[in-house]
């Protein structure tokens, strides 16, 4: 039996997906189950998303924009859907992100968001708990399209060599999630640096930051802590902020350097393991 729950459009964007969704269905004079074999879905799925029970992905979004002929409607909508996923309190910083010039981030313990893979993401998120687990990673996959951008930020990024060790999600995560890290190291926009165990005591101990550079607004240093993110756009904080940036740059491998170490440790930590019997 089709879901005919009454949603408040007001009350969210993905209930606003699912309304006008509904809407432009009955429009067209298709059942759920009819608009889910034009889709290659489910007519469940399809009653699951109208009643915001369930956070569509932008295949789908592109896939009903052509099935219903909407001019694009939830392709666009989609962003909006995907970013409202996303904390309240990391929504200004996400904004900022994708307004960005130049990134540049310092990494202690995890692969910056941008970088991770939905495997390894899912990981992270879900540590603690895994509700809505998928809704956050595909809001965080949602957050790297500005890196497909045709011109997309500079992206510089310093990881400690801890993030390279500390296995999260598995080995074959491990793996997979450091074989990304070179293929998005070919790319020009992006940079990314190793801090060896070796460098010792250095500016980044305090922990995780990231810098945002823009053409037209006021630059900005974003930490966060385990309950929230804090950004400011204060000069002195910045100042110092891209000092210790400098340092920590100037103490890390380079590109090629770190580009290196991160293959070896993806072979030796992460790769085949050979049998009890050598093979």
């Amino acid at each position: 039996m089709a879901n005919i729950r009454n949603l408040d459009p007001s009350a969210s964007p993905l209930d606003y997906y699912g309304s006008e969704l509904r809407r432009l269905r009955e429009e067209a004079k298709l059942s759920q189950d009819q608009l889910g074999d034009i889709l290659f879905c489910t007519g469940s799925l399809v009653g699951q998303i109208e009643t915001a029970k369930k956070l569509p992905t932008r295949q789908f979004s592109e896939r009903l924009d052509a099935a219903l002929m909407t001019g694009g409607l939830f392709t666009r909508l989609i962003g909006l859907v995907l970013k409202s996923q996303l904390p309240n309190w990391f929504q200004p910083y996400a904004e900022m992100e994708a307004k960005a010039t130049y990134i540049s981030t310092y990494q202690s313990q995890l692969v910056y968001g941008l970088l991770q893979t939905p495997a390894y993401a899912r990981a992270v998120l879900g540590a603690r708990t895994e509700a809505d687990v998928e809704g956050k990673v595909a809001a965080r996959m949602e957050r790297q399209r500005i890196l497909d951008r045709e011109t997309p930020p500079l992206l510089w990024v310093v990881l400690s060599e801890a993030v390279l060790r500390q296995e999260i999600g598995g080995r074959e995560v491990m793996r997979e999630q450091l074989a990304h890290l070179l293929a998005m190291q070919e790319r020009e926009w992006v940079k990314i640096q190793i801090l060896p165990f070796k460098a010792g005591a250095h500016a980044g101990l305090p922990g995780s930051f990231t810098l945002l550079r823009f053409d037209d607004d006021p630059d900005l240093v974003y930490t966060e802590d385990f309950v929230r993110g804090h950004m400011t756009a204060d000069a002195a904080a910045f100042r110092e902020g891209s000092l210790r940036y400098d340092h920590l740059r100037a103490a890390a491998l380079s590109v090629e350097e770190s580009a290196a170490l991160i293959a070896r440790v993806m072979e030796e930590q992460y790769g085949d393991q050979p049998e009890p019997d050598g093979r």
